[in-house]
C-alpha cells in the first residue's frame, strides 16, 4: 500500500502532455497530495500560491517555456455589478442554492453527464464513470461543500432548499480568505439562464455573507477561448512572480 507523508508535503512533476488550452504546446504540472490532519492548512497555502485542487491532489502548471496560465481571484468587496450581471441575477431570482456535505448522488451524476456530453464531449473528463464522479466529490481531506441549485419552492423560506429538477452544482472549498470554486456544472438546456455566470455571481455573494474577501476562479489563459469568460468578473487579482497584484479590467460592460 502506498503511503503519503502528511507532515512534510512531497512535490512531483508530471511528464509532458498536450496542452488543453493552447494548440501545439505541451504542459507539465507540479503536484502534491492533500492528506492527513494538515491537509486543510496546506490547501489554504497552496491555493493562495496558485495551486488548484482535484480530489486529494493539489497541482499547478510547471511548463518549461510557457507562463500563459495565470491564477486569478475576484475581489468580493469591490465586485462590479455590471448591467448585464444585474439583469441575469434578476432573471434567476427563482433559483436557490443549498449547501450540503460533499456526497454524490445519481441526480448529480445524471446532470454531470449531460453537461459533459453537451459542453465537453471530447475533453479529458468525458469518459468519467459514476465511480469517478463519486471520487471527485467525496475524496477530500479539506473543508469543502456541494451547492445544489434548484427552483425556489413554497418551503424555501423555511428550509433554504429548492424543489424540482437539479439545475446546477458547484463543488467549492472553504479557505481562510475565500471560496475556491473547484468544479461546477449545470443544465446545458437552460441556456437563457447563463447558469455558469449565475454560479460565480452566487459565490461572490456567498463569500460576502461569510466575510471572505476573495473568490478563487483557478486559471485564466490569455488567448484561450475556453477561459475568456473569467476576465468578466472585476475587479480581480492575478498572481505573478512577486505575489498577487490588481489586474486591469475591461472598459466595456459584458453582454450575456
Amino acid at each position: 500500500m502506498t503511503r503519503h507523508p502528511t507532515d512534510t508535503p512531497q512535490f512531483y512533476l508530471t511528464a509532458p502532455s498536450p496542452c488543453p488550452y493552447l494548440p501545439g504546446r505541451q504542459e507539465r504540472k507540479v503536484f502534491t497530495h492533500l492528506v492527513g490532519s494538515r491537509a486543510q492548512v496546506l490547501n489554504d497555502v497552496l491555493t493562495q500560491g496558485g495551486f488548484r485542487r482535484s480530489q486529494n491532489i493539489a497541482y499547478r502548471p510547471a511548463c518549461e517555456n510557457c507562463r500563459a496560465c495565470i491564477s486569478i481571484r475576484v475581489r468580493v468587496d469591490d465586485f462590479r455589478w455590471t448591467r448585464s450581471f444585474r439583469r441575469l441575477w434578476k432573471r434567476n431570482a427563482d433559483i436557490v442554492g443549498s449547501t450540503s456535505e460533499p456526497a454524490p448522488s445519481s441526480q448529480q451524476y445524471d446532470l454531470f453527464r449531460r453537461y459533459l456530453d453537451a459542453r465537453h464531449a471530447h475533453g479529458g473528463m468525458s469518459d468519467m464513470t459514476v465511480l469517478d464522479y463519486a471520487m471527485m466529490v467525496e475524496d477530500t481531506h479539506v473543508e469543502t461543500m456541494l451547492v445544489e441549485y434548484r427552483r425556489r419552492g413554497p418551503d424555501t423560506f423555511l428550509n433554504g432548499r429548492g424543489t424540482g429538477p437539479l439545475l446546477a452544482v458547484a463543488l467549492t472549498d472553504r479557505l481562510s480568505d475565500g471560496l475556491s470554486m473547484v468544479y461546477s456544472f449545470f443544465d446545458p438546456d437552460a441556456q437563457s439562464r447563463s447558469l455558469g455566470t449565475h454560479l460565480i455571481l452566487d459565490h461572490v455573494e456567498r463569500a460576502r455573507a461569510l466575510g471572505l474577501p476573495y473568490v478563487y476562479l483557478g486559471y485564466w489563459v490569455k488567448g484561450s477561448p475556453k477561459m475568456d469568460y473569467k476576465a468578466r468578473y472585476q475587479p480581480q487579482d492575478h498572481l505573478g512572480p512577486r505575489g498577487w497584484f490588481p489586474a486591469s479590467s475591461p472598459d466595456d460592460d459584458p453582454v450575456d
